[in-house]
């Protein structure tokens, strides 16, 4: 096994991922971000969506997340996360919307499929079910022991916003998205190299035929065992990829694909947590508290698209 060829083979895909798909991305949700909350628009939709948002657990800086997510990609809602860290949303605050954006679809994924046969109006309606449960189950369950004080940073006074230039504005964001979308790197390299190796090693092979039988014994179709496993090691793109091109050639249909949405479409996977743990050392340390809400979320999701399609 050529174990060097597979950490440099990571290395080009995690910076291809940085440089082509986060940066431009980050980019532009940062200086929209960046600009709504100079001018104070930020803080009244903020001020207007947290009680109806409050419920679930999490701040109307969530909202923008949600929607982040569900209509553009996995890695919009990045500007949001950054925006409630430097901001010190309280751990029992960033582990709730944490787990609704792993429980929830992607919008680089949904759309794409549409023309394949997605259903997008149910499943983002499932996209957003789940992603609320989750929330919900986090704040009141699993992370109900952390904190919900909101820590005290540094903000710049209303003389300062006020003064901020269109320039500065989009200088300043545009720095700070190419250093957290760089910051995404390390992480991403480590599950791509993990994938590397297992792939290498036969373990994908392997771990297929292990789990055919078990499909066969719940009457599931073995079709679903590829893009799973994709999407589980190598994110949602890559399993877009996978599924495009079994709808082409006919293996698979349009009704196992919105059935199987629930389960699939997520950001719950090796890349999506390597980018979303990389934004700030303490969303690594709240994960234990996010994985089992995300999981109900996703459960909640697959449970809904398989009883309607």
């Amino acid at each position: 096994m050529d174990i060097i060829g597979i950490i440099m083979s990571a290395g080009k895909a995690s910076v291809n991922v940085a440089l082509y798909t986060l940066i431009p991305i980050m980019v532009v949700m940062l200086i929209i971000m960046k600009y709504l909350e100079v001018r104070g628009i930020l803080d009244r939709i903020v001020r207007l969506m947290t009680p109806i948002l409050k419920p679930f657990g999490i701040t109307g800086m969530g909202i923008f997340a949600l929607i982040q997510l569900n209509f553009v990609s996995f890695a919009a809602p990045l500007a949001a996360l950054a925006i409630m860290e430097r901001r010190g949303a309280s751990d029992r605050q960033l582990a709730a919307t944490l787990a609704m954006l792993f429980a929830m679809g992607q919008g680089n994924v949904f759309y794409p499929l549409i023309p394949f046969g997605l259903h997008w109006g149910a499943a983002l309606a499932i996209s957003v079910a789940g992603g609320l449960a989750a929330s919900a189950v986090t704040w009141y369950g699993f992370g109900r022991k952390l904190s919900p004080a909101t820590l005290h940073r540094e903000e710049s006074g209303p003389d300062d916003k006020a003064s901020t230039g269109l320039i500065a504005i989009i200088n300043g964001a545009g720095s700070d998205a190419i250093r957290l979308s760089l910051g995404s790197v390390p992480m991403l390299i480590l599950s791509l190299t993990v994938v590397g190796i297992l792939q290498e090693s036969g373990a994908i092979e392997l771990l297929t035929r292990l789990i055919a039988p078990v499909m066969h014994f719940f009457n599931l179709s073995d079709i679903y065992i590829l893009p799973a496993l994709t999407k589980c090691l190598a994110g949602g793109t890559a399993y877009f990829g996978v599924v495009s091109d079994l709808l082409h050639r006919g293996v698979m249909t349009a009704q196992q694909v919105n059935a199987s949405a629930g389960l699939m479409i997520q950001t719950l996977d090796l890349p999506g947590i390597g980018i979303y743990l990389g934004l700030a050392s303490r969303f690594v340390r709240l994960f234990r508290f996010v994985l089992p809400g995300a999981l109900l979320g996703i459960l909640l999701r697959s449970v809904l698209h398989g009883g309607m399609f």
